[in-house]
């Protein structure tokens, strides 16, 4: 592809700004404060990927998928996980259909999986069964029945939202699907002062209608222009150090790493790195991705593809501290 002139490029990074700041106005409407969970949302739908949204219930999880959802005109749908849901509930399943005259064929029934946005909801209330069977939609955005697949409509992405896993009636994630999410965004408790706005924007009679201010086209364009950030190689290869930094096994890793991690990171946690970092520099108003927006990434891209070793488990050390360990002490260049 020809390089963009600076003038071209300038253009295409203000209006994925503009068009950005209309999504985050309609969004905040709706929900309170939660600035890094929204942007983090946006960002996984920009990297057509997936985002997980970890909170206590009534945080708003739901709801900021919900109001996505409505600012967006793409097709939506909603699964509530209960431990009695088969994968079928999902993805669909194969009917014997008969007409008028009597004969019979079969048919394939979509489930609700066949959306632009799914909102998987309480998605580790599920049984692991259940929950596997969203991989292959995630991974390859397809499904397969009964030896046939069926492709999902461009843009696909699952927004899933679960309880801490110390929630009664909850089953852990399969580490193979956890690393199918983009993003895990750990959603916080409300301020004060956000209290108080979430009440009075909820208690009273006002209605607050979102319209929708993205179409698909848009965000397939916005996608195609987050692969076009260009990333120095020194960038590129803070990411890939910073990767290997999780792995205790890798020579020169901290303490920290070596005493209380079992697994380190995948390449999917280097690649969710570089196109996190490229749309934070689009954020930003930059069409150059640094080392400053890999780190920026650094928590929500790794935190869940870390695994802590009994050790770390048993002394409750937290996954996102031994990854600010990491990035307190590993250099810029190398």
């Amino acid at each position: 592809m020809a390089e963009k002139t600076k003038e071209a490029a300038r253009a295409e990074v203000d209006e994925f700004r503009a068009s950005i700041g209309e999504l985050r106005e309609e969004v905040g409407k709706v929900i309170v404060g939660n600035r890094e969970v929204v942007d983090g949302v946006l960002t996984c739908m920009l990297a057509g990927s997936h985002a997980l949204l970890e909170g206590v219930p009534g945080l708003g999880k739901t709801m900021l998928v919900r109001t996505m959802a409505e600012a967006l005109e793409l097709q939506f749908s909603r699964i509530q996980f209960t431990p009695d849901m088969m994968p079928a509930d999902i993805i669909g399943t194969t009917v014997i259909d008969e007409n008028a005259g009597g004969q019979r064929s079969f048919s394939f029934r979509k489930g609700p999986i066949f959306a632009n946005i799914v909102l998987a909801d309480e998605i580790n209330r599920a049984t692991p069964k259940t929950q596997s069977a969203l991989l292959e939609a995630m991974q390859e955005h397809r499904v397969t029945v009964s030896r046939q697949s069926y492709t999902l409509e461009e843009p696909f992405f699952v927004l899933a939202t679960q309880n801490p896993l110390e929630s009664e009636g909850t089953y852990p994630l399969p580490e193979a699907q956890l690393d199918r999410f983009f993003f895990k965004l750990h959603v916080p408790f409300p301020s004060r002062d956000e209290l108080n706005s979430i009440l009075e924007r909820t208690t009273g009679t006002d209605a607050i209608e979102v319209r929708p201010v993205l179409n698909k086209e848009r965000i397939i364009a916005m996608q195609r222009l987050v692969r076009e950030v260009p990333v120095a190689k020194h960038v590129q290869d803070y990411a890939v150090r910073l990767l290997q930094a999780t792995h205790p096994a890798e020579g020169g890793s901290l303490d920290e790493v070596k005493r209380f991690v079992k697994f380190g990171g995948s390449p999917r946690g280097a690649q969710a790195l570089l196109l996190a970092a490229k749309i934070r520099a689009l954020f930003e108003g930059r069409f150059a991705a640094s080392v400053d927006d890999v780190r920026a990434c650094a928590l929500p891209a790794l935190r869940h593809r870390v695994l802590l070793n009994f050790e770390g488990e048993a002394e409750g050390v937290k996954t996102d501290e031994v990854l600010q360990a990491i990035l307190k002490h590993l250099p810029e260049s190398k």
